[in-house]
């Protein structure tokens, strides 16, 4: 059992939770996930690790479907069946020069480790922060402390610059080099954002949390097409260039069970694997 440490709500629909779970912290690098069952009649979900600190793992969730809406309603001191996990293969960090990552919605949080790691192998980190109004930003400060550059995007223009982060991008890669893109965020937003850098040819990384079961690569419920060629982003991934995804493919595998997940919460039991 696993014991929820802190919970924070970080805007509309949008959770902060730190657990216990010391020997996945110790191992977790930036770049891995984790994938929880809340209780043993629960479904197994994955959730990208955005910190750690030796002896806890931070995730941060958006309620889209009846388990993360039962997880958003836990408490600090409440108990997780379980914690699996450093699972996927790490970021890879090194010095490539002047790196721009991009973050959308809850998307964002994730991209905190990576720019930490790649500040302390001596890049040049920019991040851009994408999200749909001013309450539902979340972690600027803590941004600020890993990069060289914070920009902050919202659709409607409530906080930061109007517009997309696709748009802040193409700003950035028009008047200076870059040497690297990672964008991490909803599929659609990630398909956009990449073609961007595509026009330039430069090298772009994409994290996919595409649906699992196992997260170990025996179910194939996470395949994903890149180059033409079946991935499990579980165990190839969760990183890959981004310029060789197929994302309508992953949009398409990513509502698979949409009409299940609406009898689910209608219903208000959970399913089993």
């Amino acid at each position: 059992m696993f014991k929820i440490i802190s919970k924070k709500k970080l805007g509309d629909n949008l959770f902060e939770m730190k657990i216990e779970a010391p020997l996945v912290a110790k191992a977790a690098r930036s770049g891995q996930f984790i994938i929880l069952r809340i209780d043993e009649r629960g479904e197994r979900i994955p959730l990208t690790i955005a910190d750690s600190d030796g002896s806890t793992i931070t995730v941060v969730f958006l309620v889209t479907g009846f388990t993360t809406e039962q997880l958003s309603k836990l408490e600090k001191g409440e108990l997780i069946t379980d914690f699996v996990g450093p699972l996927g293969n790490p970021s890879e960090i090194e010095n490539f020069g002047t790196v721009v990552l991009v973050g959308g919605g809850c998307g964002v949080a994730p991209v905190y480790p990576q720019a930490r790691d790649l500040k302390k192998a001596g890049n040049k980190v920019i991040i851009i922060a994408g999200f749909r109004n001013k309450d539902l930003v979340f972690w600027e400060e803590k941004m600020k402390e890993v990069c060289d550059e914070l920009i902050i995007t919202t659709d409607d223009g409530s906080y930061g610059r109007k517009g997309f982060a696709a748009q802040a991008l193409k700003e950035i890669i028009d008047t200076e080099k870059v040497d690297r893109v990672i964008i991490i965020g909803p599929p659609i937003m990630m398909k956009f954002t990449s073609i961007v850098t595509k026009e330039k040819n430069i090298p772009t990384i994409v994290s996919i949390n595409s649906i699992m079961v196992d997260g170990i690569g025996m179910c194939g419920a996470c395949r994903v097409t890149v180059d033409g060629k079946t991935r499990f982003a579980c165990v190839d991934g969760p990183e890959f260039d981004a310029h060789k995804v197929d994302f309508d493919g992953l949009m398409n595998r990513n509502s698979t069970y949409t009409d299940e997940e609406k009898i689910v919460k209608e219903a208000k039991h959970k399913v089993c694997y």
